[in-house]
């Protein structure tokens, strides 16, 4: 590698979030290993070491004050878990007792907010490990021993990740934005697959598709919004924050356009086969899809962008295509080509917002609404309600928790029944593989101990290879980042890597090779206890609340349609209201495809609403793209003869909509058709255009659109509802 290389590979590497991440982890492992080998202690290399792991599992993005108030309350729920650890360890029955409380409570502190989820499992981690790090000693070191310990390396790497926020502040919300907009990227390539004009393509199953990347896509703007959040206070943002808020502002509206449709891709298909129009559309997205994610790179590099000429092209070729078609004069084309008018018009705005990016100060600032909602709670008493509105058997997070607690509590029952070598590992091994939901456990369970059996060959590897405990104790430092580099991404090899890890710090002190099988046999039984938890301590199989989540989805595009049709009356504003309101509807349309991605992972009995499921998800997802493509149009109308009749059909859409979201949430028998809706989707449709200016004929198409799902939604909710009452009888 050349002198030239190795700086641009280095500069690569610290633009990405798991190399930064595992960076901070070699720092604490590394700074705790060399001072334990100077020390010649390395009997205190594990416990430091696990005080580590845990305070990194309990790391969640926030500026310095932010982490440094989080780590606070990090080590003091760590302290209070180790020391009662200590204190209970040799009282079975009262360890049991605090494990079954602490357990429950731990983990409905998820209900507050990702960071208290995430400082609630560590906690639970941390205090297993005190167990390990008890058993370990075998009373030896005195009361305070392992909890110091333990402590002293969750401080050490909370000192470090608060040091690190301090120093790099805006490195997070660079790395979230390049996310968003490489997944944005995805997402336009993957929504121009939709315009090409072959006979015989599934669009049904590029639609489902495309609404299963969708919710990476939200998934990645909410992850930015809340980085940016945590970043901007209650003060005016700085310029460099100011920067990055702009950048979301326009991947929100690159979105809104990107999702959008402005007619049946299927018709237009039919329709302009033999022209080449579509095929114009589809290059277009295509390098915008290209352009975002030469603009993530960018911003992850922190480069200049520039959008290109390629685009400008490429509008103008599909402009010319559309003028060809229009000298046609064809009256069958003519409500089309006003769709296809509009569709143009979206790709022109939509390219013209990505060329913004590349010098988004210069945006005025008076046009945008720059606030944000902050879904954190605002008080002790607003993080209490949250938890007590949870708790019910409802509720997932109940749920889990409940669960989790009872698989905890079975796996200390069966350490004590066989007393196996090292058993807290079954409760240990129990906790990381029990996940909310049936298909992440059954994929954590496999994964889990296949990569414990691969951390065990390449453990006996190592130990075969290197003798030397300088060695295995640096390559017990790379196991440890091994393991937080691959932990989400990969977990059998996060778990190899953990594996190898423990036998080579347990090598330090003792006999590695004693541990091969009690890891094996513990790792076994531990998955085992967790996967019968799943299956039938509460379970949260999907097809019993697939109802609930589509009545939610419904609900929200509701909303979103009030929303637009304000905006219609007032003008086009990014203000808080109408993005929260938009942001909910891709939220819970997100959340839907999330719950159909589990349901699919769950047992053939349990998933035999799929195909009602993913018709509905279709459907759903149909109708928010539709909706969006009436909020990339809005603008305030001028007055006009059809404004009532708009506004009237409107209201008759959005009561339409509730309806058969309320039916779905009351679980109440729902009529597969409705003579009202069908009534009001014909008579949307048979309102004049003739005399309309562009901006109401755009409404007016949309709306028809919409009203053309409403009979399709309602029958497959009405379908939903029944499998789902057969799935409860059954």
């Amino acid at each position: 590698m050349s002198a030239f290389a190795l700086p641009a590979l280095l500069r690569r590497l610290w633009a990405l979030d798991p190399f930064v991440y595992t960076l901070r982890v070699f720092i604490a492992l590394a700074g705790i290993m060399a001072l334990c080998w100077q020390q010649e202690r390395m009997d205190l290399v594990i416990p430091a070491f696990l005080g580590v792991i845990a305070c990194a599992l309990a790391e969640t993005d926030d500026n310095w004050r932010g982490r440094l108030l989080a780590l606070a309350v990090t080590l003091a729920c760590f302290a209070v878990a180790a020391i009662a650890v200590k204190a209970l360890f040799p009282y079975p029955w009262l360890f049991l007792a605090g494990m079954v409380v602490s357990t429950f409570w731990l983990t409905m502190l998820g209900a507050i907010g990702e960071r208290y989820r995430a400082i609630g499992y560590a906690t639970l981690i941390l205090a297993i490990y005190t167990t390990i790090g008890v058993e370990q000693s075998r009373g030896h070191g005195g009361f305070w021993h392992e909890p110091a310990l333990l402590m002293a390396g969750a401080a050490w790497y909370g000192a470090l990740s608060v040091l690190w926020a301090a120093v790099f502040v805006h490195q997070p919300v660079q790395q979230r934005l390049a996310g968003l907009y490489a997944v944005l990227g995805d997402y336009l390539v993957r929504k121009a697959s939709l315009f090409e004009p072959v006979r015989g393509v599934d669009l049904e199953a590029r639609r489902l598709a495309l609404a299963q990347l969708n919710s990476k896509v939200v998934a990645a703007l909410n992850a930015a919004k809340e980085s940016i959040f945590s970043r901007l206070g209650q003060s005016r943002p700085g310029r460099k924050t100011a920067r990055y808020l702009r950048l979301y502002f326009i991947a929100q509206d690159v979105h809104e356009r990107a999702s959008s449709s402005h007619y049946p891709y299927n018709e237009l298909a039919e329709a302009f086969f033999h022209s080449d129009i579509l095929f114009r559309c589809q290059r277009l997205l295509e390098l915008q899809g290209q352009a975002c994610r030469r603009l993530a790179r960018a911003i992850r590099l922190r480069r200049p962008f520039d959008a290109g000429d390629a685009s400008r092209q490429a509008r103008a070729d599909l402009d010319a295509s559309l003028d060809y078609l229009r000298r046609q004069s064809r009256p069958e084309w003519s409500g089309l080509l006003r769709s296809v008018a509009a569709l143009s018009g979206n790709l022109a705005e939509l390219d013209r917002r990505l060329g913004q990016a590349s010098n988004p100060d210069k945006l005025d600032e008076q046009q945008q609404d720059n606030s944000l909602f902050d879904r954190s709670p605002q008080s002790l008493g607003e993080a209490i309600d949250r938890v007590r509105l949870q708790l019910t058997p409802g509720a997932p997070v109940f749920r889990y928790a409940v669960r989790l607690t009872l698989a905890l509590a079975a796996g200390y029952g069966m350490l004590h029944l066989v007393h196996p070598d090292q058993g807290y590992w079954i409760v240990l091994t129990t906790l990381f593989v029990c996940a909310p939901s049936y298909g992440a456990t059954r994929t954590r369970l496999v994964q889990r101990v296949l990569g414990t059996v691969l951390g065990l060959v390449v453990g006996w590897v190592v130990f075969k290879l290197f003798s030397s405990l300088m060695v295995q104790a640096l390559i017990a430092v790379l196991a440890g980042v091994v393991f937080f580099a691959t932990r989400s991404t990969r977990y059998m090899i996060g778990t190899a890597a953990i594996t190898v890890l423990v036998l080579l710090c347990f090598n330090q002190i003792g006999n590695g090779y004693d541990l091969f099988v009690p890891r094996l046999v513990d790792t076994v039984l531990g998955a085992l206890i967790a996967g019968l938890a799943v299956m039938v301590v509460l379970p949260d199989w999907q097809g019993r609340q697939l109802d609930q989540v589509a009545a939610k989805a419904l609900a929200a595009n509701s909303r979103y349609l009030r929303e637009i049709m304000i905006q219609y009356e007032t003008g086009k504003r990014d203000d808080l209201a109408y993005r929260l309101a938009r942001r909910n509807a891709h939220n819970a349309d997100a959340a839907f495809s999330m719950a159909m991605s589990n349901m699919l992972a769950e047992p053939g009995h349990f998933r035999r609403d799929a195909d009602a499921g993913l018709r509905f998800l279709t459907l759903s997802h149909t109708l928010l793209n539709y909706l969006s493509g009436l909020g990339a149009h809005r603008e305030n109308l001028s007055d006009h003869a059809s404004d009532d009749q708009i506004a009237r059909m409107t209201m008759g859409v959005i009561h339409a909509l509730d309806a058969i979201a309320s039916g779905l949430a009351r679980r109440a028998p729902l009529d597969a058709e409705s003579r009202e809706e069908a009534a009001l989707a014909q008579a949307i449709a048979q309102l004049p255009e003739d005399d309309a200016d562009d901006g109401h004929r755009l409404v007016l198409t949309q709306l028809a659109l919409i009203g053309r799902l409403l009979a399709p939604l309602r029958k497959a909710a009405s379908t939903l509802l029944r499998r789902d009452r057969g799935a409860e009888g059954g």
